[in-house]
């Protein structure tokens, strides 16, 4: 009689274990299942860090859509000024989830899910915000690219919805810098003159150390923070499923040459003429230090309007005008003279890139090598020209 009791009571507990899931799926009253979707990055710049959206699975309803942060208005007017000024409002978009499905397929990128564990308060919670956001007085937001895109989006949906407090565990081992996992995409994709320009326009608060929040703001970071978090000591992801494999074939970082090796290539022939005293080869000398300098000074001043004239706060504080000076413009008109005064500036200017190129590995701002046979060029032609000697009239 014990024994049987015993069978009897195991049987119960074994079937508890087994039915619970089908149990809590039953209390759950909301008839939703949110998932994130990772999706890996793409050939083109702009799909570079891969993207991020929710899908919500409406059983009651047989819905299943997608909820997108990360639309903005190609047609809208002044487009590309906003763009350029920082001033672009991206905005909230759903869509059919087979339909975002086949775009992923058809780019050949893959895409990677994860099932929130939510209650079916925080459900109905994470569903309400949604919709209150697809209001037309709330859908539309300034889009930062490390602060505020489509992935910190969905972060703050999922903690706003959740009851209790999402604590993450560790997914960098070491510190980073926002730099740091930006260069980790462009250098992955042999996009090596997307990273020059990067690095042009992005100042020192780039390399700021993240915090472990903070590095959420790229989609797969965003899957491994949530692949690590608890919430009340249960995993906030209850399943994660590879929906579709990337079929991206990675890009041999050896077929396109580099920034650095392609200026100075340049840089070394364009230093040719200098070295011939002919009248001609001369001219050449004059007419490529006049450019030089022109360009590199109207650098200068794009890089100032990208710190002064714009709200992207990461353009600011760039120490690229450390050789990019837009005073390099008033050089150009001077790269022939003999008269003292105007060789003075050529002088502070070779003294300057002198210490610039002894302090690079010191500065608070990591700088691309790709920059440097510029500032090596220009340091050669600013010698040159600064000390040389008079011409003599008898």
């Amino acid at each position: 009689m014990m024994m049987t009791h015993c069978r009897g009571l195991l049987t119960g507990i074994l079937l508890v274990l087994i039915l619970s899931p089908e149990i809590s799926s039953a209390n759950d009253s909301s008839h939703l299942r949110i998932s994130v979707l990772t999706c890996s990055p793409g050939e083109e710049l702009y799909s570079t860090w891969g993207h991020s959206a929710l899908r919500i699975i409406d059983s009651l309803n047989n819905d299943d859509i997608v909820y997108n942060y990360g639309t903005f208005n190609f047609e809208e007017p002044g487009f590309y000024t906003k763009f350029i000024r920082g001033k672009l409002e991206y905005y909230l978009s759903t869509s059919d989830y087979k339909e975002f499905k086949s775009f992923y397929a058809e780019e050949g990128r893959g895409i990677t899910e994860q099932v929130i564990n939510l209650s079916t308060e925080e459900k109905l919670k994470t569903n309400l915000l949604l919709h209150q956001n697809l209001q037309s007085e709330n859908r539309f937001y300034k889009y930062d690219f490390l602060f505020d895109n489509c992935t910190t989006r969905l972060r703050d949906l999922i903690e706003n919805s959740s009851a209790n407090k999402i604590v993450y565990g560790t997914v960098l081992q070491h510190p980073a810098t926002f730099r740091n996992l930006i260069h980790e995409y462009l250098d992955r994709n042999n996009k090596l003159w997307g990273k020059l320009g990067i690095d042009l326009l992005l100042g020192s608060k780039t390399d700021a150390i993240m915090k472990p929040r903070e590095i959420m703001f790229l989609p797969d970071y965003l899957m491994y923070s949530f692949d690590k978090a608890k919430v009340s000591q249960a995993s906030l992801i209850n399943q994660t499923l590879s929906v579709l494999p990337s079929n991206l074939e990675r890009i041999s970082t050896q077929n396109t040459p580099g920034p650095l090796v392609v200026f100075s290539i340049l840089f070394v022939l364009l230093s040719l003429p200098s070295f011939f005293s002919t009248q001609k080869f001369q001219l050449y000398a004059h007419l490529i230090d006049r450019s030089v300098f022109f360009i590199t000074g109207l650098v200068g001043l794009i890089i100032v309007f990208m710190w002064t004239g714009t709200d992207h706060v990461m353009c600011s504080n760039n120490y690229n005008l450390l050789w990019a000076l837009p005073t390099h413009i008033y050089g150009a008109f001077y790269v022939n003279t003999h008269k003292p005064k105007h060789q003075l500036y050529f002088k502070i200017i070779t003294i300057w890139f002198i210490l610039l190129l002894a302090s690079w590995l010191f500065l608070p701002q990591q700088m691309n090598a790709g920059f440097l046979p510029v500032i090596i060029f220009m340091l050669y032609r600013s010698f040159k020209i600064g000390f040389r000697k008079p011409v003599l009239n008898y």
